[in-house]
């Protein structure tokens, strides 16, 4: 257990820029080694009710933390952001956490990357222009002046001038195996939703580096209620397939979800309830699978029940 980190979700889409600053404080109080943020656009239904811009999140973020790793996981770097602007976002935001943070990176969602009118390719065709992006982001880390002319970005005379002492790693995201194959060529290290199978596909492809994994949950005393907000909050979860990446707005988002009905989202792979013992089994379950950065979400508006769960019966354990 000594190579496992365990992390919690500040999620962008549920809670307002402030409430996650301070739930970053709280959750490295009470002894998470590392945290992830949701870079979203939008929501995924409108019930959840934010979206923040989360490069300003983040500075906050920094203010109130000392040690604790933080991530985003995970942002597209594509189509609604030029890969060379967020060279500089994330170039100044790890110069400010110094050596705690992670890029996390994937091939996104038209719910966020539509929204200035672009064409949205195909997967095949986003996941080479993650590549390309990731490229693009690294040259400019490298503190030179830099021009690029690929087959999807243009880049003249850019050179960043705030840096990190040592650039952050980038983890890819992926959830098929073409994509994890990709992921090993160009990546850091591996992150997903869920214990993905694929990061077996990962490694055998000679992927290396952490690999995270984020595990849902509704923490509550009552495991009725926790169904009930799970299943309004965070419907989005019993979606099958692509259909995730593919819908543009929260409103399809929720027409889409008439097809989950809460007995779905029980019958999940979301932790309801306050049994100490699902939670430290579904972690053991991800570490078993290959995974050394497990971070859980709580749905809902209570957080400060799921860290105090985690602070005194969970995170002993480990």
């Amino acid at each position: 257990m000594t190579d496992l980190s365990l992390g919690y979700t500040l999620s962008s889409e549920e809670h307002d820029p402030m409430a996650l600053v301070e739930q970053a404080r709280r959750a490295e109080a009470a002894g998470f080694d590392f945290l992830s943020i949701s870079d979203h656009y939008h929501p995924w239904v409108e019930a959840q009710g934010e979206a923040s811009f989360v490069w300003s999140t983040l500075g906050a973020i920094a203010a109130v933390t000392d040690d604790v790793e933080v991530g985003v996981g995970v942002t597209c770097p594509t189509v609604r952001i030029h890969p060379a602007i967020l060279a500089q976002a994330t170039a100044t935001v790890a110069d400010m956490f110094d050596d705690r943070f992670v890029f996390g990176v994937g091939t996104g969602e038209r719910l966020n990357e539509h929204v200035l009118g672009d064409h949205w390719p195909e997967h095949a065709v986003r996941l080479r222009m993650l590549e390309e992006a990731v490229e693009v982001v690294r040259r400019l880390w490298s503190g030179e002046q830099t021009s690029f002319h690929g087959e999807f970005y243009d880049v003249q005379n850019a050179r960043l001038f705030t840096l990190p002492e040592e650039s952050p790693p980038i983890c890819v995201s992926a959830y098929g195996e073409r994509a994890a194959t990709a992921a090993a060529e160009f990546g850091d290290g591996f992150w997903s939703v869920g214990p993905q199978e694929v990061v077996e596909t990962w490694e055998d492809a000679g992927g290396e580096g952490p690999r995270y994994c984020q595990l849902h949950a509704c923490v509550d005393e009552d495991v009725d209620r926790a169904a009930r907000t799970a299943y309004e909050q965070w419907p989005n979860s019993g979606l099958p397939g692509e259909l995730s990446s593919q819908l543009p707005t929260p409103t399809h988002f929720e027409q889409a979800c008439e097809m989950v009905s809460e007995q779905d989202i029980r019958e999940s792979s979301i932790m309801l309830g306050d049994d100490a013992q699902q939670h430290v089994d579904s972690i053991q379950e991800s570490v078993d699978r290959g995974y050394d950065h497990v971070y859980v979400h709580q749905i809902g508006d209570d957080q400060e029940a799921a860290i105090e769960f985690y602070e005194e019966e969970v995170l002993p354990s480990f």
